[in-house]
């Protein structure tokens, strides 16, 4: 509960410092405190119809505004990235301009015409050499590792697919020895049973 502050008394503090006042203040501080009417409390205070309305209207501009600043905040957002974007498009678009201001060259269409399409004048020959590294530079083939062809006696291929199949297919897995803190027992399999 909230208590109001008193005012001060018009009596002067130096009639209060007296015996018979000291006296009063013990005997008050030892009795029980009263209780305290709420309704009057209540009506006591200030708040009037006016007050109310206010408070109404700030609680409403609130949830009013709240949602139309985020979207704000938003659209901010959106046009920063929109301008970036711009920008980025506006930078491509002079790329491009050089470029189409080169094509108005008559040397860089020749250039261009030979580097891509490998055109030539009417007079010209052209020689287009695939090997050119020097015979250092080239790998030298190796020998032949025997002089004999050697066939195996097995399908190979059969025999990486039982490999396979055997691996996928093996109930249990075998624990290395060359760990000392490994178990002996070999892993369950999936099918519970060993």
């Amino acid at each position: 509960m909230v208590r109001r502050p008193t005012p001060p008394s018009p009596v002067s503090e130096t009639a209060d410092r007296s015996p018979q006042k000291a006296k009063k203040t013990r005997d008050a501080a030892s009795t029980p405190r009263r209780t305290v009417d709420v309704r009057a409390w209540l009506a006591g205070s200030r708040l009037s119809g006016f007050t109310a309305i206010m408070l109404g209207l700030v609680v409403i501009a609130v949830f009013v505004l709240v949602p139309t600043v985020g979207t704000y905040i938003g659209q901010r957002q959106q046009i920063a990235e929109l301008e970036h974007s711009v920008q980025v498009t506006k930078e491509q678009i002079a790329e491009l301009n050089r470029q189409r201001t080169r094509w108005d060259d008559p040397a860089y269409i020749t250039t261009q015409a030979r580097e891509r399409l490998y055109f030539t004048k009417p007079s010209e020959i052209v020689y287009l050499v695939e090997d050119d590294l020097p015979d250092t530079d080239i790998p030298r083939d190796k020998a032949p590792v025997s002089d004999t062809v050697q066939t195996t006696k097995t399908d190979w291929m059969s025999q990486f697919v039982r490999s396979l199949a055997a691996s996928g297919l093996a109930k249990t897995a075998v624990a290395s020895t060359d760990d000392p803190g490994s178990s002996r027992h070999p892993a369950p399999s999936p099918s519970g049973s060993r």
